[in-house]
Parts: C-alpha cells; sequence; structure tokens
C-alpha cells in the first residue's frame, strides 16, 4: 500500500507562479513514477505531467514550456512548478503513483489540492 500527501494549491493570479508537492509513504520501493493529474469542474481527470524512477518526464501539451515536474527518487516525493499560470488551470490537482508488485500494477491518488487561477 502506498499513501500520498499533497500541498501547495490556492488562489493566483494569472501569470503567477505556484508549487505543488506530494510526498509518499508506505511501500513507496513499489513505485515506478509519480506525477500529477487535474480535474476541472464538471469534466474528467487529465494528465498534466508524471516522472518515472528512471528519470523521465511526460507532459500534457497544454502545459508544456510552463510546468515542470520534478522529484527525489529515493524518497518518492515529487514536485510541480506552474509558472504562467492560466485560468484554465483551473482545477482540482492530484497527486499520483503507478505501484508494482511483480506483475500486478496498482494507481494510488492522494487527496487533490484546489488550484484557482483568477484576478
Amino acid at each position: 500500500q502506498v499513501q500520498l500527501v499533497g500541498s501547495g494549491g490556492g488562489l493566483v493570479q494569472p501569470g503567477g507562479s505556484l508549487r505543488l508537492s506530494c510526498a509518499a509513504s508506505g511501500s513507496i520501493f513499489t513505485i515506478s513514477t509519480m506525477g500529477w493529474y487535474r480535474q476541472p469542474t464538471g469534466k474528467q481527470r487529465e494528465l498534466v505531467a508524471t516522472l518515472t524512477s528512471g528519470g523521465r518526464t511526460d507532459y500534457a501539451d497544454s502545459v508544456k514550456g510552463r510546468f515542470t515536474i520534478s522529484g527525489d527518487n529515493a524518497k518518492k516525493t515529487v514536485y510541480l512548478q506552474m509558472d504562467n499560470l492560466k485560468p484554465e488551470d483551473t482545477a482540482v490537482y492530484y497527486c499520483y503513483a503507478e505501484s508494482w508488485v511483480g506483475r500486478a500494477g496498482s494507481d494510488y491518488w492522494g487527496q487533490g489540492t484546489q488550484v484557482t487561477v483568477s484576478s
């Protein structure tokens, strides 16, 4: 089992910045990928960015060049630096982890943190 605790959301004006953090606990040695998804009100959850234990990153096209994912692989923490925020970035952001035990994979989610971009 893996537990995820995310933090760092809030209210920011367009063009501003926020940094989200997520720490994993439990069976962290089973984690292969961590990242962030978001869910705007009334819409489906969507990928924002992911980071593998090997250091590979993946970003949604809508955030490329504005968001940066980083992390500490040993501690299984992940960060999302969000710059030049836009109103369309408003959503609940969920920390995510993919865990493997043998050939059995599991997805884990944090509790979600609200990011609101508004003037």
